[in-house]
């Protein structure tokens, strides 16, 4: 089955309510200036990415959502501006407000099997819509949670 055929496919994506990660340990509360390349007003927009996973053989008991939690907040100690917001400064100049509040993680269930959207999983990807979720004012930026991801 090919890519163009998973347009027609038809499922359900369940979604629990979205919390906010936050890091394993204390992180620097700090004010991070974004570079001159990174600032432009061209680029003040969320970019939607998709990723697939395959299930680790013999692992199929267990439930991946406090693995990706655990993963995401050991990782934010280390990589703590991704749980900060970005802040306008004088001038529109963007910073990112090292605040340590979190990113954004959505548990969703979706009754569809890989195999169901054909062998090449590759952009475009014709259903990252309904499977993705925008959490309502998620997106906008300045101010907003600057990672989501969803299990």
């Amino acid at each position: 089955m090919g890519m163009a055929n998973s347009s027609a496919l038809k499922f359900t994506v369940r979604r629990q309510p979205p919390v906010l990660v936050v890091s394993a340990g204390p992180t620097p509360r700090e004010l991070k200036p974004v570079s001159d390349i990174d600032d432009q007003e061209g680029l003040r927009f969320y970019t939607p990415a998709i990723h697939f996973f395959r299930q680790h053989e013999g692992r199929g008991d267990v439930d991946p959502v406090p693995v990706l939690r655990g993963a995401v907040a050991a990782a934010l100690v280390h990589y703590y501006p991704l749980a900060g917001r970005l802040r306008e400064l004088q001038g529109r100049k963007l910073a990112v407000d090292c605040t340590g509040e979190g990113v954004l993680f959505v548990e969703a269930d979706a009754d569809v099997r890989l195999d169901q959207f054909g062998a090449a999983l590759q952009p475009p990807f014709p259903c990252l819509h309904e499977l993705l979720f925008d959490v309502p004012g998620s997106s906008d930026l300045p101010d907003a949670p600057l990672l989501h991801f969803q299990k």
